[in-house]
């Protein structure tokens, strides 16, 4: 299994895929290490040379923002936001969609398991 940026990437998937279960790292940007290192888009990891993994892991430590540095600035940049007590900050505070979704209905993965009302009956008919 090869370890890079300190996440293991499964070796029986292409490279392609494989490196996108690296945090900061989707579709685009794993494209793009391939081709500018010429690895091809049909290789899968356990094919890769050590050489070649080794190439990968350099080459993602100079040129890309990944795993603790890119979630800690992302920590940083909500932390700032709530501190400033913007419109956006107060809402990441309270935990309620932050750009803009309805709230009414819906927003469930934001508020969490809708909470039953004490005292409110059904209506039959």
């Amino acid at each position: 299994m090869a370890r890079i940026a300190g996440v293991n990437i499964p070796t029986n998937k292409r490279v392609q895929i494989s490196l996108r279960y690296i945090y900061g790292i989707g579709p685009k940007n794993a494209v793009e290490i391939c081709s500018k290192l010429g690895i091809p888009e049909d290789r899968r990891v356990n094919q890769l040379t050590d050489e070649e993994i080794l190439r990968i892991r350099e080459l993602i430590d100079r040129e890309y923002r990944v795993e603790g540095d890119l979630r800690r600035e992302v920590a940083m940049n909500i932390k700032r936001l709530m501190d400033m007590a913007c419109y956006r900050g107060l809402r990441h505070r309270r935990g309620l969609p932050v750009r803009g979704q309805r709230t009414h209905t819906n927003a469930r993965t934001r508020k969490g398991k809708a909470v039953a009302i004490a005292g409110k009956k059904k209506v039959t008919k």
